[in-house]
């Protein structure tokens, strides 16, 4: 099982900027911890994220000398993915690739149409610079807008990403309303439906109900789980209340019930969680 860590999510949707100083601390304390993944920044309009816009002075802080985490970028155009391309460390490029026509506007300013060409021509260039693109499935479990949406629309997509060649896709309950039964219809119709794909999730959820989406998911055969310690975070350009992301601590203490070694050094986990305290307000979620 892959855990990917989403201090780029927690950060993003934060008004008050934090210094770069700070963040790549932050950042490489998670390294230190064993995660799959870093998901730790993006290259888009600093007018669109502001927070983000030190991302390649963060990348120069980062110390992956002792660390087998990867790092992952989010970009949302083909100039995004050029930028992030130039930077070896970088592993994996994430695409938000929205099912619900209005969010893929107001994340992107594109038309699915037009997004789905971009997803073709940024996975082309990573297949000639041997990196592997992340599309994130977006409303991959409703939206709030009216638009189209049912978990036939999903498998659709899936079918249209494979076709592509891409080979990690993970479904995104970006305003938090998934319910275990369509976690569960949705993993185990699409792994088995396409092996060659690894299926991840990225959920958003309140406290409350973690714990069973979390337990629906893995059940139903996902392979990579996104967290944000504490789950802070959530989509500025969704709804004007975030909804956070489900916390590291919460899918790594279900996992490990379950008896799954996680290899993650657990003293340097508890100084990330400090670490995090320090750097995220309190009533931030």
């Amino acid at each position: 099982m892959k855990i990917i860590e989403c201090p780029r999510d927690a950060m993003q949707g934060l008004e008050k900027f934090i210094p770069t100083t700070q963040k790549a601390a932050y950042i490489n304390q998670l390294l230190k911890v064993g995660f799959d993944t870093i998901d730790f920044g993006s290259f888009v309009s600093p007018k669109a994220i502001p927070q983000l816009r030190d991302t390649a002075d963060v990348l120069k802080q980062l110390d992956r000398k002792n660390s087998k985490s990867k790092l992952l970028a989010i970009v949302a155009n083909e100039r995004g993915a050029d930028d992030a391309l130039t930077f070896e460390e970088i592993d994996y490029l994430g695409f938000p690739l929205s099912i619900s026509e209005t969010f893929q506007h107001r994340n992107t300013n594109k038309s699915i149409a037009e997004a789905m060409i971009t997803v073709e021509a940024i996975q082309q260039k990573c297949e000639k610079k041997k990196r592997t693109l992340v599309t994130y499935i977006s409303m991959g479990f409703g939206n709030p807008y009216g638009d189209a949406y049912d978990v036939g629309i999903v498998e659709e997509f899936s079918e249209k990403l494979s076709a592509l060649g891409i080979t990690i896709i993970s479904l995104a309950d970006t305003i938090g309303v998934s319910t275990s039964g369509q976690i569960t219809y949705l993993f185990k119709t699409l792994v088995a439906r396409f092996p060659e794909i690894e299926f991840g999730a990225h959920l958003h959820s309140n406290p409350a109900t973690a714990t069973e989406k979390i337990s629906a998911a893995w059940q139903a055969g996902c392979q990579r789980f996104d967290g944000a310690i504490k789950g802070f975070g959530g989509c500025p350009m969704a709804e004007d209340e975030l909804v956070g992301n489900i916390a590291t601590e919460n899918i790594i203490a279900y996992l490990t019930e379950r008896g799954i070694n996680l290899e993650l050094d657990q003293t340097h986990f508890s100084k990330a969680l400090t670490l995090a305290e320090e750097i995220f307000p309190v009533n931030h979620s």
